[in-house]
């Protein structure tokens, strides 16, 4: 069963090309919580069968991730801070606005690293009105991580779905071990810059 979901997807992105990854990878990025699993890792194998160019692939599944990513931020921009106001008080919202200005830039970066986050990350960016270089950069380096990953994992493993579904969950286990660390390296250092900093 299995198995013949897996060549549906490789047919159909394989017939969809290159517009096929971009608008599934948007649409992950985005509102629909479509997995990125099942569209990078059968156009990482369709580029080990040379059917795709594997940097085009990668490209591709990148700036689909970032246009998904940029449609989150504009509607958390124009509708986010009217919708929050109806679920909770200025003070908590500001708080959050506020945060995300001082911390928005590892946040949208770790976010994209983390299964069920990387979707939805986006909203604080467009609520708090994050610099769009910040984001911009910030949303291809998490996104690129995690696009490199599952294409490469495609491309070498992927006649093999045991073996993508076991290193694909020990890939994800690692990664969020390591999103921890930063993030505790990043507080620590966040602290001990604020204390060194005058008081008035």
């Amino acid at each position: 069963m299995l198995q013949e979901v897996v060549n549906y997807l490789v047919q159909t992105i394989g017939s969809m090309g290159y517009i096929g990854i971009f608008a599934l990878m948007f649409l992950e990025s985005s509102f629909f919580p479509f997995p990125s699993e099942v569209v990078m890792i059968p156009a990482g194998y369709l580029a080990y069968k040379g059917d795709m160019n594997l940097t085009l692939v990668l490209i591709v599944g990148v700036l689909g991730s970032l246009s998904g990513a940029w449609f989150n931020y504009i509607l958390a921009s124009k509708f986010g801070r009217a919708l929050l106001l109806k679920l909770m008080s200025h003070e908590k919202v500001d708080k959050l606005e506020s945060f995300f200005e001082k911390h928005g830039h590892i946040s949208t970066f770790t976010g994209r690293l983390i299964p069920g986050i990387r979707q939805y990350i986006s909203f604080p960016a467009g609520l708090a009105k994050m610099n769009g270089i910040k984001f911009t950069i910030y949303t291809v380096l998490g996104a690129g991580i995690w696009v490199i990953v599952l294409t490469m994992l495609g491309y070498f493993l992927g006649a093999n779905q045991e073996l993508i579904h076991k290193y694909l969950k020990e890939i994800t286990i690692i990664t969020l071990i390591l999103v921890t660390i930063l993030i505790v390296f990043y507080a620590i250092r966040h602290r001990k810059a604020k204390s060194l900093e005058p008081r008035a």
